[in-house]
């Protein structure tokens, strides 16, 4: 038989399934209806398992990839379990709750960030919110904490960057406060080379600045054989640079921070790409939706199962969502378990994106909704 002989025996097969398939999506729908009402969960791991393990043994050779077909199968039949059912139910009248609060949260507030003034955080926090005061921490939980207090509405971290990746830190917070991510920003970063006045090229030995600073910046260091050393905040390196004795010293931080301690500029621009960009997030103890929110950040864990996260992966790509970004990080129990942070294009009033966000809360560990916000550049 030739490839078109073969194609059509395909076709008459799929034409066969077909009918099959929308049978069983009407019977999961009366399944929905009979949990409705005698308060039975939808998710039964149990059966979904025996289920599985039977079609792995008939099918043979192909029985873990018959077991892929029917495990997409389940859950499609599942989330229609949940949309009947409206699962998710505390999750989904906080986010109601939320997108009917008239917003006055930018009103009269402090907004917290790491570093000092010059630093890229506050360059962010004034673009983000003009009118409101910035209170500066020395370290990144210490922004938690200020917003975790109350003695900042707000706090401002960066999260990635688009030459030195993730800010690894940040997230591992963010999994550890679990607040809301209310907003983001993209900063296009430009690092110079600064030091004192006087300060000769050819002395320099060791550049001070932010360990993603120093990473966004390696081709320059090492053309240089520079002594990249870390320290807290490109800003706040700037001003020791400036308060030191030293005179082999220099900093990469921006134009602000070198013209607000003194500094001169050296040499501009030295950072790997022109094209070098952070993202920025704003948090809050509180939920906060704007009207033109388009992203969403959740958090969740998988069990201990072949095949869990791609099923997960799986039921975004089913409501027609797109990830941008997949993010895991350790839970620090000491048994190589990870927690997933993910970021996925979408908004919370759209009923297939609420639907999928509250049938995940009712079936994942540690899931937590951070929050649907839009991102400015």
């Amino acid at each position: 038989m030739d490839l078109l002989g073969l194609r059509k025996e395909i076709d008459k097969i799929d034409a066969q399934l077909i009918p099959l398939l929308l049978k069983r999506m009407s019977l999961a729908e009366d399944v929905a209806k009979y949990k409705v009402e005698r308060g039975i969960p939808v998710l039964n791991e149990e059966r979904e398992q025996q289920i599985l393990e039977n079609v792995a043994q008939k099918c043979g050779e192909h029985g873990e990839t018959i077991k892929t077909v029917f495990s997409a199968t389940m859950d499609a039949s599942r989330a229609l379990q949940h949309k009947i059912i409206g699962g998710g139910k505390q999750l989904r009248q906080q986010i109601t709750a939320a997108l009917d609060r008239k917003n006055d949260a930018y009103k009269n507030i402090t907004v917290a960030c790491q570093g000092v003034d010059g630093a890229y955080s506050s360059v962010t926090a004034n673009a983000l919110f003009p009118d409101a005061g910035i209170k500066f921490y020395k370290q990144f939980e210490d922004v938690f904490e200020a917003v975790d207090k109350g003695e900042a509405k707000f706090g401002v971290i960066p999260v990635e960057n688009s030459t030195a990746g993730s800010v690894h830190e940040s997230y591992d917070l963010i999994m550890k406060y679990r607040f809301y991510v209310v907003g983001a920003y993209d900063l296009k970063i430009e690092h110079c080379l600064c030091a004192k006045p006087g300060t000769k090229y050819e002395d320099i030995t060791d550049v001070y600045s932010h360990p993603q600073a120093l990473s966004q910046c390696n081709y320059f260091l090492k053309s240089f054989n520079f002594t990249g050393v870390n320290y807290t905040n490109t800003a706040a390196a700037a001003k020791f640079v400036s308060e030191s004795e030293k005179n082999n010293i220099a900093v990469i931080c921006s134009q602000l921070a070198a013209k607000k301690y003194g500094l001169k500029i050296l040499r501009k621009s030295v950072q790997n790409s022109n094209n070098n960009t952070t993202r920025f997030i704003v948090i809050s103890k509180e939920l906060v939706i704007e009207e033109n929110a388009d992203k969403i950040s959740l958090i969740f864990a998988t069990p201990h199962k072949t095949g869990s996260l791609y099923r997960v992966l799986g039921r975004f790509s089913m409501a027609g969502l797109n990830l941008t970004k997949l993010e895991s990080r350790p839970k620090g129990n000491g048994d190589f378990s990870y927690y997933f942070y993910v970021d996925v294009l979408g908004s919370v009033k759209d009923e297939t994106t609420l639907d999928l966000i509250c049938a995940l809360s009712d079936e994942l560990p540690n899931f937590a909704f951070l929050g649907n916000f839009h991102e400015c550049e």
